[in-house]
Order: C-alpha cells, then sequence, then structure tokens
C-alpha cells in the first residue's frame, strides 16, 4: 500500500544462500532495496583498484536507513594468499562501514559473519559468546582445510567490531553455522553443494571439504523459515 514503506536499505552480495531469502523477506516488510552487487568486486587483482570502491559503496548507501553486509570472498581451494583474501575482505567490509557513517542516513548495520570466528580456540568450550574468539595461530597450526577463509572471517569480524566501536555505529554481527535448504538464487550455493555432496552425488570442491562436513553444525531451512 502506498505510504507503507519502511524507508530504503542496502544489501550487498545476493548470490549465494542467506542474500536472496534476506531479500525476499525485506521486500515482504515493505522496504525498498538497493543491491550493491558491486561490493562483490573482490576478485579485483591489484591495489590500485581499491580506489574505486569508496564511490561505489557511497552511491549504494547514500539514503539508506539500513545497511546489510552479507558479501563475503569465498576461496576454499586457496587459489590466492590467505593475506590477499583477508586484506580485500577488510577493505570491503571498512568500506561498507564508512559508507554508512558518511551517508548520515544509516541508523544500524548488520554483518554476515560465520560460526568459525568464536569456535576455533582448541578450548573445548561448551558454551561460546562474545568474549569468544577463534584463535588465529592455532588455525594456522592445525592445517585445517579451508583455514584461510577462517582466518579472514575472523579478522574481518575483528576489524568491523573495531571500527564501529571507535566511530559509534550501531553494528550487529550474525554468527551462523553452514545453513542448508530450499534455495531461491540462480545458482546453487556453495554451502548447499557441499553439504549435499554425499548425498546427492554431486561434485565437491574436494574430498577434504566434503569430509568435514561430517562434523559442522548446520542451519536448516524448512520452506521460508531458518
Amino acid at each position: 500500500m502506498e505510504g507503507d514503506d519502511k524507508g530504503i536499505v542496502c544489501v550487498t552480495g545476493g548470490t549465494g544462500f542467506v542474500a536472496p531469502w534476506l531479500i525476499m523477506k525485506l521486500l515482504e516488510h515493505d522496504y525498498t532495496i538497493i543491491l550493491n552487487f558491486e561490493v562483490n568486486l573482490y576478485e579485483l587483482k591489484t591495489p590500485s583498484h581499491y580506489l574505486t570502491l569508496p564511490k561505489i559503496f557511497d552511491k549504494a548507501i547514500q539514503g539508506c536507513i539500513g545497511v546489510f553486509h552479507v558479501a563475503h570472498p569465498i576461496d576454499f581451494e586457496d587459489k590466492e594468499p590467505e593475506e590477499v583474501k583477508t586484506q580485500r575482505a577488510i577493505n570491503a567490509t571498512l568500506g561498507t562501514l564508512k559508507a554508512s557513517l558518511k551517508s548520515n542516513t544509516v541508523k544500524w548495520v548488520v554483518y554476515t559473519s560465520s560460526a568459525s570466528t568464536i569456535i576455533l580456540n582448541g578450548k573445548g568450550l561448551d558454551v561460546l559468546d562474545e568474549r569468544h574468539w577463534s584463535d588465529i595461530y592455532f588455525v594456522r597450526s592445525s592445517n585445517r582445510y579451508e583455514a584461510s577463509y577462517m582466518i579472514s572471517k575472523t579478522l574481518t569480524d575483528k576489524a568491523a567490531l573495531e571500527f564501529a566501536e571507535k566511530h559509534g555505529l550501531d553494528l550487529v554481527t550474525v554468527i551462523p553455522t553452514v545453513i542448508g535448504g530450499p534455495f531461491i538464487c540462480p545458482r546453487v550455493p556453495s554451502s548447499v553443494n557441499v553439504s549435499m555432496a554425499k548425498i546427492l552425488g554431486t561434485r565437491c570442491f574436494s574430498r577434504p571439504t566434503c569430509e568435514i562436513m561430517v562434523s559442522v553444525y548446520f542451519i536448516l531451512q524448512q520452506g521460508d523459515h531458518i
């Protein structure tokens, strides 16, 4: 109905599992959405390209009341060094937060983090909260498959929270595990492809990726509810 619009929000990403469902729900609740797919320019190969990112962030977020930062580079096969992937993720995330501050309209930011940012510390704790972080040195020394992704998520999460605290930005991080279930994006999300590989006989990224699925926690989506 005319006049029911709750405001404009920006969603980064949009090609994975979470973002399309998020977008659909926001539309159902009468939000207007700006999709900033260009934030996925993590593939850019040279540092000079980062100079173009502030303009991209500013344009997408201008006039928004909220931001959902869902995008993050995924390279489980380690085609690039850990440091490169981590820096790209941090640059893009901080670029989103800086644009949110600059807009003077954004009231809150939601950042999709990962359970891998808190559980990998070697302490065997049963209950974890915001005081706990994965130990980067423990992750590196354990030679875990997908370690670079876990390190990247952890360091990006820390950088985002530190920036938000320093500048008084209302930031909330969401800590999901692997999410599976019906998807509405145009391609099979990587999380579904990996988690269902042994059941459906589909191609997995690699044998270690498939094997690790027997020991991870899942969030199962049924219908349009997680």
